[in-house]
Order: structure tokens, then C-alpha cells, then sequence
């Protein structure tokens, strides 16, 4: 039977309200895998359930507050037997090895958070045929065959877009050129990201977009990226939107270099709410930052029980976030990613 729809929404509020930092995961690593070992001392539920957590890693406070909220989750307390693989350097390969190890092992469940969306047809069928279901974590894949995973949960990526595209045409009643700094090329969350931009806009001609080009959701490419693109339109571009927090800062940097006012100038959009975008959009530098949580642990192990215990669930669980135009001090500090 179907999931019903107002457990979801349930799921969808404890992972909002849920802290990064509640229970501090410690980790033991083995040949690229971490063992949680998280509330060790804590009642248990035996036997525990074996989950692998192909994660995509990386540096920045967004993945990591996403990851560890994930490992939190899924603790021995909660009756799960996390195992932790990062990708190596954010690559593939690293991740499909990791895959095919935890479905060689016979884990019960395995959470892929993919690198790329591209390339995991045959991972995704081995884990299919032993009989492993596999819960995609914020990243989609293309071709998007649901029948290969059992649900994928997210902040919504197209959602998050449409915010952004909403408060342009109020914070631009006449319209405006824009550019658009987007993540790494061939992740879903691009795709995603620019369709719900697209939906958005329809109907509003009034807006141009000038350009558009990945900067991998990092600081110094969205930097170099937007530095390029003042320079090829005389510094005459009233609005970047950025895909990620990362992104929105480095635009940032190239436009205070370039002589201009972020916030007056330029306006930047951001997607992701980090500590560091609420707090550039405190002091003015971002115009609009749309909050994309990171906060998807209790979603996805409630979601696992479930499935576990031979319920069927849509496949696209949506957690739903904010946006903000303004912001406190006391919100910027609250904020624990």
C-alpha cells in the first residue's frame, strides 16, 4: 500500500526541525567506508539494519551539515548500522565502487547521494536485482527510470528555483537582464534548478537572460565566472542568480572588485541559506537567499523503515524550506551550517 501523503509532510517538518549538531557522530574508517558508531552507549533496536551511504562529499558547510545530519539520523540508537563512503575528490568512480562493495556485502538499504546524475544504470540494476532498495539523497539521476530506486528525497531543487524566480519579478516589475551561475555540469540539480527558473518566468519577456555558465558550485569559479562576465557586458548586469550559497559569495567578491555595489548595483539571488549567505544577506550584499535544507536525515530513515517494512512511497519526497529577503543577527547565528 501507498504511504499516506500527511506522513510525509510529518517527516518533512522533523527534518526542518531537525539539529545538525544533536548527536556527534564518531568514525572509524575502513578502506574508504566510516562506521558510525554514533550513541554507542544509547539503548539499541537489534538486530540493527545495515544501511550504505554512497555520499558525495566535499568542503563546503551545506554537504557537510547534510551528511552529518544523515549519519545523526541513522544511528546504532535508532536501530541502524550506518556505513559512511564519501567520494573521493566528488568523483564517480570512487562512488560506483563504493556501491557495487555495499551491494557485494548485502546491506539492507543503500542512500546514493550521486556526484553526476549520469552513468548509474548498472550499479542501480545490480542493487535492484539482489533485492537492495537504493534512496536517492538530494541528487536525481537521468535517465530519471524510477523503477531502479525506490524514492528520492529532497529540498526540492525546482521549488527552491521558483522562489527565486518569484521574487525577481517583484524585486523587478519592469524586468531586467540576468546571468545565471550554475553547479556542476551534468547534475540534476542544474537541470532541476533551471526548469523550475524557466516555469517560473513564463510568460515574463520582460527578462533577458544574458548568459548563463557553470562555476561548480564553488567560491573561486563563481568569482572567475562572474569577473568574465562584467567584463564582456561593461559591468551592466542588475542581476545574478546563483544556484548555490558558494556561488552567490564569489559573485560577491568579482563585483565589489569590479568597482560595483552588491545588493544595490548588482543584485544577487542565492540558493542554499548558509550561515554565510544569511549573514552577506544581513549586511546587504545578498538580495534574496532561498533556503534549501540540508536537514534530510529523519525524512529519509523513517522513509527506510518504511520501505523496509514492505510500504510502498511515492518517488519524490520533497522537504519543504524557506526563503528570505531579510534576516536577523539572531537568525544568522541560530543557523547551525
Amino acid at each position: 500500500m501507498s504511504i499516506k501523503k500527511h506522513l510525509v509532510r510529518a517527516l518533512a517538518v522533523a527534518a526542518v526541525g531537525a539539529s545538525v549538531f544533536g548527536l556527534a557522530a564518531c568514525s572509524t574508517a575502513i578502506k574508504g567506508v566510516t562506521q558510525n558508531t554514533a550513541a554507542t552507549n544509547a539503548p539499541t533496536v537489534t538486530p540493527l539494519v545495515t544501511v550504505g551511504f554512497v555520499a558525495r562529499g566535499g568542503d563546503d558547510a551545506w554537504r557537510k551539515a547534510e551528511e552529518a545530519d544523515i549519519q545523526n539520523a541513522f544511528s546504532i540508537k535508532a536501530g541502524f548500522d550506518l556505513k559512511y563512503a564519501p567520494a573521493t575528490n566528488i568523483d564517480q568512480k570512487s562512488q560506483i565502487d563504493a556501491f557495487n562493495a555495499f551491494v557485494d556485502q548485502g546491506v539492507k538499504a543503500i542512500l546514493l547521494s550521486p556526484a553526476t546524475s549520469t552513468g548509474w544504470d548498472d550499479a542501480l540494476t545490480r542493487a535492484k536485482t539482489a533485492g537492495i532498495p537504493v534512496f536517492l539523497i538530494e541528487g536525481g539521476i537521468e535517465p530519471d527510470n524510477t523503477s531502479l530506486y525506490s524514492t528520492r528525497i529532497s529540498a526540492g531543487d525546482a521549488d527552491a528555483a521558483k522562489g527565486v524566480a518569484n521574487w525577481a519579478i517583484s524585486a523587478f516589475p519592469e524586468g531586467t537582464k540576468y546571468f545565471v551561475l550554475e553547479g556542476t555540469a551534468g547534475d540534476a540539480a542544474v537541470a532541476a534548478r533551471n526548469q523550475g527558473w524557466d516555469d517560473a518566468m513564463a510568460g515574463h519577456p520582460e527578462f533577458s537572460k544574458i548568459g548563463a555558465q557553470a562555476a561548480n558550485g564553488t567560491v573561486d569559479a563563481a568569482k572567475s565566472v562572474t569577473a568574465e562576465a562584467l567584463k564582456a557586458n561593461n559591468n551592466d548586469i542588475p542581476l545574478i542568480v546563483a544556484q548555490s550559497d558558494e556561488m552567490g559569495l564569489g559573485a560577491v567578491q568579482a563585483v565589489e572588485e569590479a568597482g560595483l555595489t552588491p545588493g544595490k548595483e548588482v543584485k544577487i539571488a542565492t540558493i542554499g541559506g548558509s550561515k554565510a549567505a544569511l549573514q552577506a544577506l544581513l549586511a546587504g550584499k545578498l538580495s534574496f537567499v532561498a533556503d534549501y535544507t540540508p536537514l534530510l536525515g529523519q525524512t529519509a530513515a523513517e522513509v527506510v523503515k518504511t520501505v523496509l517494512g514492505g510500504d510502498t512511497i511515492d518517488p519524490l519526497i520533497s522537504v519543504p524550506s524557506t526563503t528570505f529577503t531579510t534576516v536577523t543577527q539572531e537568525q544568522v547565528d541560530a543557523r547551525t551550517y
